[in-house]
């Protein structure tokens, strides 16, 4: 079998909410960005919180990683937390996430 592809990953990570907000880290733009490499079998997966102080940051990278091991194709993940650019709900979130938060 082939290698999953970012759309894919992107889909197998939806159902992961913060659970302080209880909101899809999809839905919230959490996920920066999801890189496969078919060669090496290796997935990264960059993401961020809504903010440095998350009380549920280490959970949520967590249960990233635990969700893109589980594919059989996958040898080695990643996931890196970045910082830039800074969570904006306002640009980042859908618009399902931005009904539920009051953002318009």
């Amino acid at each position: 079998m082939s290698m999953p592809t970012k759309e894919q990953l992107i889909e197998i990570l939806k159902p992961i909410h913060d659970p302080e907000i209880r909101i899809g880290i999809v839905d919230l733009g959490l996920i920066y960005d999801v890189l496969v490499d078919d060669d090496s079998g290796k997935v990264t997966v960059k993401m961020t919180l809504t903010t440095p102080a998350c009380p549920y940051g280490e959970m949520l990278i967590s249960m990233v990683h635990r969700a893109v091991e589980e594919i059989e194709e996958v040898k080695e993940v990643e996931v890196k937390l970045v910082w830039d650019p800074p969570w904006d709900p306002k640009e980042m979130c859908s618009d399902g996430a931005k009904d539920i938060l009051g953002i318009w």
